[in-house]
């Protein structure tokens, strides 16, 4: 087992000492923190500062669109509450953040 810890030392860079300082360790693992927050964490969260005004503005006889593909105009909106009518004289209510976006005009 010594000699071929011994051999191992003979290949590693910097003559057995394990090679490389913390900065070759640290370096590589900051680049990809700052690429994750680029590509994953920024564009979620400006998404989800976009749909947070999108609900911040919505107002009775509003055309719009839920998650779950449902297209009605909201009749009555209240904190956490949304009444949509999305036939003649058929109404739902759903919860607030189920809301997508707003649906094309007819």
């Amino acid at each position: 087992m010594d000699n071929w810890a011994y051999a191992a030392a003979q290949v590693l860079p910097g003559g057995g000492e394990g090679g490389g300082s913390m900065v070759s360790f640290v370096l590589p693992m900051v680049f990809m923190v700052v690429i994750f927050y680029f590509l994953l964490i920024r564009p979620q969260q400006k998404k989800a500062k976009e749909h947070k005004a999108l609900l911040d503005n919505l107002k009775k006889g509003d055309r719009i669109i839920t998650s779950g593909g449902i297209i009605g105009t909201i009749i009555n909106i209240d904190d956490q509450i949304v009444s949509l009518e999305v036939a003649d004289k058929i109404r739902i209510e759903l919860g607030r953040p189920y809301i997508a976006g707003f649906a094309p005009k007819k």
